[in-house]
């Protein structure tokens, strides 16, 4: 039996980014499906989240996400753009968000096409890995051929029907704090949140208690 859990995740969130290859790697080893399911960054979510964060958690963030990307061997870099757009020194976040806004509409019509994994590798890989204007040229595009979408397609079906792709969200942010956290990355598996970019090892030894297989 092909065992599954739900998926949050965001765009803008470093600790999405350096989980996202062992979670693709996960899915290519054993029999199990993962439900990518996009959130909004908590900056948006939470209306004057950084005017409120300790000042202590952004330096320890940056030193804790490079020491992760170096330990696991990947490329990273803060993003440029940011896909937030917000005032660094008063922490103020506007209520238009085209990069956030878009990103996020494209991974949810990325997993309705079965293409969640490999669109979130991809496009996270050039957003965080040092690609500057990720959101320029050709950048997206490629990375969503890779992933073996058709960006143009993807951004018609957003541009056809925008309410879908928001209703679909908000679905997700009401199903991740129905599992029991608020942030990313969070998988839920049977009910049961696993939060962090460490805890897949966590969630591996729970699914192996309930039969989890390798592919053959």
């Amino acid at each position: 039996m092909t065992l599954e859990f739900d998926l949050f995740w965001s765009f803008r969130s470093p600790y999405s980014y350096l989980a996202t290859p062992r979670l693709a790697a996960l899915q290519e080893e054993y029999d199990v499906k993962i439900n990518v399911r996009p959130v909004y960054p908590i900056a948006v979510r939470i209306k004057g989240f950084f005017k409120q964060v300790n000042p202590l958690w952004p330096p320890y963030l940056l030193k804790d996400t490079v020491r992760i990307a170096e330990m696991e061997g990947l490329p990273y870099a803060w993003p440029s753009p940011d896909p937030i757009v917000m005032d660094i020194k008063s922490g103020e976040v506007p209520e238009e968000q085209p990069y956030i806004s878009r990103l996020t509409r494209l991974g949810v019509a990325a997993a309705e096409k079965g293409k969640g994994m490999p669109f979130l590798y991809e496009v996270s890989r050039i957003i965080f890995g040092g690609v500057k204007g990720w959101n320029e040229g050709t950048h997206l595009q490629e990375a969503a051929a890779r992933a073996g979408l058709d960006l143009a397609e993807l951004d018609a079906l957003i541009e056809k029907d925008p309410d879908h792709y928001e209703k679909t969200i908000a679905e997700n942010e009401a199903a991740q704090k129905a599992g029991g956290h608020w942030g990313v990355p969070l998988m839920v598996f049977e009910g049961e949140p696993f939060f962090g970019q460490d805890r897949i090892s966590h969630l591996i030894w729970r699914m192996e208690q309930k039969g989890l297989k390798k592919r053959s």
